[in-house]
């Protein structure tokens, strides 16, 4: 099978006839619509003249674009357009006599500002999906002030609660914040499209990173809101289920993710100790939890004389979930992946596909990412 997964051939996406008018920039906005662009919407991305601020991220470049703005702009057609002047403005309220769908995620007020806020244009386009992305919404104590992934990772407590025990906060070491954010953008843009079915109206769809990084702060504040106990930093284990940590072999540590008592049972057996597992200590995850610290010393013992790969592959034929940790090079050109076709290439483009795999109307690759301006003279909804 080939390495890179080659678009398939033509069909009819499921948000085929979909028009969405493209205003974000940077990585929330532009996730969110290359998942609708994927899978057949038509969008139409509008950067300002100096272009969308990913297409400088880099090194590395491709064909002098940052590739993290590749990432995230296939599958649209683009165009530069200064919304501070009264020509741009005006040209975006003729696309959206068209769209079914606007995105934007400037600072909040920015819109308003502009004549371009949500009540502007619902009184003109009253069957309009208007979706606002920004750092904290648009009022409290922080509405409309700017926020990035990285700093709302540290106010929402995510970087309290990853890294090691005794080192410092540490940042996830993807954009969480902002992908989690342009997935909660995707649904309520469907959701609200649902809802238009029924009544033929439009609405505003909102989120802030602010509110998207609290949602995916589970289980700590489930943890916190029962116990009063402010969670705190526990490395590559898990504070609710032993065990759950990175292991070291002879060869390669492995991850063990035992999630029942079960798959703990499995794990003894194909260690050569069925025993332990049923040690009063370590019977029930309860008792693991309280026990961690020993039951790490009896895995660690147990497993130092293994090959990594050799004993994951094992576990895993026994129903017991874990694996060696792997760099992104590995990951990429795992058989699994290239199996799933979680790879896909368009002329020069190499990017990852769509995670969504729709039976009978799967996502498609039809356009590299765009050139800054590239569609500018005929740029209007198909």
């Amino acid at each position: 099978m080939s390495a890179l997964a080659m678009p398939p051939a033509p069909v009819r996406g499921a948000l085929q006839g979909l028009r969405i008018l493209d205003l974000s920039r940077v990585l929330s906005g532009p996730y969110c619509t290359q998942i609708l662009a994927d899978h057949g919407a038509d969008v139409l991305k509008v950067e300002p003249p100096s272009g969308d601020e990913t297409r400088t991220w880099g090194p590395p470049f491709v064909d002098d674009v940052a590739s993290y703005f590749q990432g995230v702009n296939r599958n649209k057609r683009g165009t530069c357009l200064d919304l501070s002047q009264a020509d741009g403005r005006e040209r975006v309220l003729e696309l959206l006599a068209q769209a079914d769908v606007l995105v934007e995620n400037f600072k909040a007020g920015t819109m308003a500002r502009w004549g371009l806020g949500y009540e502007d244009i619902a009184a003109r386009f009253p069957a309009l999906i208007y979706c606002s992305i920004s750092g904290f919404g648009s009022g409290g104590p922080l509405g409309g002030l700017p926020g990035y992934d990285a700093a709302v990772q540290a106010m929402s407590g995510i970087m309290s609660v990853n890294g090691d025990p005794a080192g410092a906060a540490t940042r996830v070491g993807i954009p969480i914040v902002d992908m989690v954010t342009g997935l909660n953008a995707t649904i309520g843009i469907l959701m609200a499209l649902q809802e238009r079915e029924r009544s033929g109206r439009g609405q505003r769809v909102e989120l802030s990173l602010f509110d998207c990084a609290l949602s995916v702060l589970h289980p700590h504040t489930a943890n916190f809101l029962a116990s009063g106990k402010v969670p705190q930093r526990t490395g590559n284990a898990h504070p609710n289920i032993s065990p759950y940590d990175t292991v070291p072999t002879r060869t390669t540590p492995i991850f063990l993710a035992v999630g029942n008592d079960r798959q703990f049972q499995r794990l003894c057996e194909v260690l050569g100790m069925p025993e332990l597992a049923q040690r009063p200590e370590f019977l029930s995850n309860r008792d693991r939890c309280v026990n961690r610290v020993a039951l790490t010393a009896q895995l660690t013992a147990l497993m130092a004389d293994h090959d990594g790969q050799a004993l994951a592959g094992r576990l895993m034929q026994e129903g017991v979930p874990c694996s060696g940790v792997f760099d992104v090079a590995m990951a990429l050109n795992h058989p699994h992946t290239l199996h799933r076709r979680m790879r896909v290439r368009i002329g020069e483009y190499q990017g990852i596909a769509s995670p969504i795999h729709l039976q009978c109307t799967p996502a498609t690759y039809r356009q590299q990412p765009p050139r800054l301006g590239e569609h500018q003279p005929a740029f209007k909804f198909s």
